[in-house]
Formats: C-alpha cells, sequence, structure tokens
C-alpha cells in the first residue's frame, strides 16, 4: 500500500477544523491554508460542504482601506454525519482546529475521541494538538473533561493531547444575502491576521503558520479579550443602539463623541482591573495603544459590521462569566471600581436591534419579556448571577432599567 493512503500515515501538514464558519474559513482555514497545509473542514450544514467540495476553493474579501481578494484551495469537506471519515480524518492529521461556538463543542467531542483512540492505537509517539478556536474562558479544562468522558479510563489525554487555547480576535460580520446569492462561500473580515494562542499547550513544535502569536500566559490574553475587546465592543453596540435605534452599523454610532468616549471609558476601567490581574504580561501603555486599536478596527466602514451582529445574544453576553460579569468579578477580587462596566451592562437591557430582514434575534425577545415580568429572578435563573454575591449588581441594574440612568 501507497504510504500516504495508509490509515496509520500521519500527515503533518494536514490540519482538521470543525466547523467550516466564518472564524473556521477566513481565519484559521486562511492562516494555515496560506502557509501550505491541506485543509479539511468537517461541518454539519451539507450546501456548505457540498459547495466546498465542488469547487475546492473559497474566497475571503478583506475589508480595509481598499478591498483585497484571498483565494484559500487545496481542501476538502466533510458533513458531521460521517463520523467514520472524520474519525479517520482525526486519526491522521498533523494538528486540529475547533471553531464551533461554545455551545456546540461537545458535539464533536465523541467523534474526536474515535479518531484519538484509531490515532493511539496506530501511532502512539504521534500526540495531536488540537487549536480552541473559541471565545470561551477554560476552553482547554472543558474540552479535557469532556474527552475523558468519551475515551477509556487508560487514556494518556494529558500527555496526547495538546490543548491550545485562543484569544480569537478578528471580526467578520454577518454577510449580506445579496454577495451570499452571488457567491454562497464568499467571507468578509478585517485585515487583522494574528491568532494569539497558548504556547504551552503545544505537544508538539509550535507550526511555522505566519500569524501565529505563542503567549506563555494565555489566561491572560484570553480575558484581554473577553474584558477589553468583546466588553468595548459591545459597550458601543448598546449604548449607540440606546442613544441611536436607527443607526444599522458599528461605525454610525462611534461617529458620535458621546459612544465613543463612554466606550473607551469603560474599556479603560476594565484595562485598569486587567492590569491588577495581570501585572507580569500588561502595561498601561500597552493596554491604552490596545484600546485605541480597537476603536479604530470598531469603526471600520468597509467592513459594515452590524449592530445587530455586535449586540444580538444577550443571555450569553450578559450572563454572570461573560465580558461584563466576567470583568465585575475580578474588579472584585482585587477591590477595584467597575462602576462604568455596570452601567454599560444596562444599556444592553434596552437593546432592541434588528438584522437586516427587519427581525430581532428571537432568544433575546424572549429574555427581555422575562426581565419585564420578573427582573431579579430573571437575571437570577437565566444570566447565572448570584442572588448573594451579586446582589448589589442587580440592584444597580434594576434602577437603571426601571429608569434611573444617566447617559455619560
Amino acid at each position: 500500500m501507497n504510504p500516504t493512503e495508509n490509515r496509520s500515515h500521519i500527515d503533518v501538514h494536514k490540519i482538521v477544523i470543525f466547523g467550516a464558519g466564518k472564524i473556521g474559513r477566513s481565519f484559521i482555514g486562511q492562516l494555515f491554508g496560506r502557509s501550505g497545509y491541506k485543509l479539511v473542514f468537517i461541518d454539519a450544514d451539507p450546501v456548505v460542504v457540498e459547495r466546498l467540495n465542488s469547487k475546492k476553493s473559497y474566497r475571503i474579501i478583506i475589508k480595509g482601506e481598499k478591498d483585497e481578494e484571498i483565494v484559500v484551495s487545496n481542501l476538502e469537506a466533510i458533513q458531521a454525519f460521517n463520523t467514520v471519515s472524520i474519525a479517520e480524518a482525526v486519526s491522521s492529521a498533523g494538528i486540529l482546529a475547533v471553531s464551533v461556538g461554545k455551545n456546540a463543542i461537545e458535539k464533536v467531542i465523541p467523534v474526536i475521541a474515535s479518531g484519538l483512540k484509531s490515532r493511539y492505537a496506530e501511532n502512539p509517539e504521534c500526540p495531536l494538538d488540537i487549536i480552541l478556536a473559541e471565545n470561551m474562558r477554560s476552553a482547554a479544562d472543558f474540552v479535557r473533561s469532556e474527552l475523558k468522558k468519551n475515551l477509556p479510563p487508560d487514556f494518556p489525554v494529558d500527555t496526547y493531547v495538546g490543548l491550545i487555547e485562543t484569544s480569537i480576535g478578528k471580526m467578520v460580520p454577518i454577510m449580506p444575502s445579496a454577495e451570499l446569492e452571488k457567491d454562497p462561500l464568499v467571507i468578509f473580515a478585517e485585515p487583522y491576521n494574528t491568532l494569539i494562542l497558548d504556547a504551552r499547550g503545544f505537544k508538539n513544535p509550535i507550526p511555522q503558520v505566519n500569524g501565529l502569536a505563542p503567549k506563555s500566559n494565555i489566561k491572560a490574553w484570553v480575558d484581554r479579550k473577553a474584558f477589553i475587546h468583546n466588553l468595548g465592543h459591545a459597550t458601543a453596540a448598546y449604548y449607540g443602539y440606546y442613544l441611536y435605534p436607527e443607526a444599522v452599523y458599528m461605525y454610525e454610532v462611534l461617529d458620535h463623541t458621546e459612544v465613543k468616549e463612554f466606550t473607551r471609558a469603560v474599556m479603560l476601567q476594565s484595562a485598569d482591573i486587567l492590569r491588577s490581574a495581570y501585572p507580569e504580561d500588561f502595561t498601561v501603555s500597552d493596554l491604552e495603544d490596545h484600546i485605541d486599536d480597537l476603536i479604530f478596527r470598531f469603526r471600520n466602514k468597509a467592513l459594515r459590521d452590524t449592530i445587530f451582529r455586535v449586540g444580538q445574544d444577550l443571555t450569553r453576553k450578559l450572563s454572570s462569566d461573560d465580558r461584563f460579569m466576567g470583568a465585575i468579578h475580578l474588579a472584585i477580587r482585587y477591590n477595584m471600581p467597575y462602576d462604568r462596566i455596570v452601567k454599560a451592562m444596562s444599556f444592553g437591557l434596552f437593546f432592541h436591534a434588528e438584522d437586516e430582514t427587519g427581525n430581532r434575534y428571537q432568544p433575546d425577545i424572549d429574555f427581555q419579556n422575562l426581565i419585564e415580568k420578573s427582573f431579579k429572578t430573571t437575571l437570577i435563573n437565566t444570566l447565572g448571577l448570584d442572588p448573594i454575591m451579586d446582589r448589589t449588581i442587580i440592584q444597580q441594574l434594576k434602577r437603571y432599567f426601571t429608569g434611573n440612568i444617566t447617559l455619560f
């Protein structure tokens, strides 16, 4: 048998990417594809899989001062139900990436575990690294726990599987339907192309891929993404919508001084908290420069990122462990002020933005109906706030919600 056809063969230049969505294709696929890797996408959407296999390529339009087109090729796709083919791909991959969204990770673990069992039986000396391309704190701990549930008790997960957490900072807007009608695979994305990841998570040498930025303390960088980037982005969307409900795009609201200044003030307060938590990783000037660069990127007119996309999914973005409450809890731990962050969070309670078809995100409607009926209970049961530890924050949010809110 030809070695390349042997199932025990490890192709070090093949990456299997779970999730052929916006980040999977525009970020992970682009970086590894342009560095010579064969891409194997796994996705639940049969139309996307069929089109990728038919065209053998897709386009990314980089939206900056002028459009730049990138064509990514040398790829194939496997539909999510084809567990045998997926397990074979995992068993022979040089590296894996997972970009399916926080709520879907658990669903892909069993088939990854199946591939790992075959791989270990045939190549026990070839550990597998998995890039966790998710905006999720403690992603490695979660995936490790799930893998152990799906693997034999004596499987050496801790030594055979590298779990690499990331800080995903690339912004990819919702594609206009008119563009997708012309090319269903095309993706718009911003020029930013740096993938921050955990240098200590790898079991193999870190791949020589342009754009990878390994960090020794990934927790600090994951928190920087959550509590400055995500926090600032949502703040601009919520406060911008509150003041200018007819606006559609992020650049529109950030062109207003009061929105830009309030957003920056909230981000700076969170930066102070981060410096207290991670004094060895960040400086004042580093974080201020980062904040100013982010606001510049948020105002990218060519990207046409919508307020709806940035603000939707309130039950996740306002939850007890996400951008607002996560920063507040960190502030409490280090005895730091967080008043601006609570105020920014409160504007999310009034968020009613619509998509390009004039529809709101249904779970947001359901959430806001609940808080109208029972504010405190909804924050506790739906958002996960603690009735005792978060009592002061709940009271402050209630005051804002009932009309005692002052603008910046």
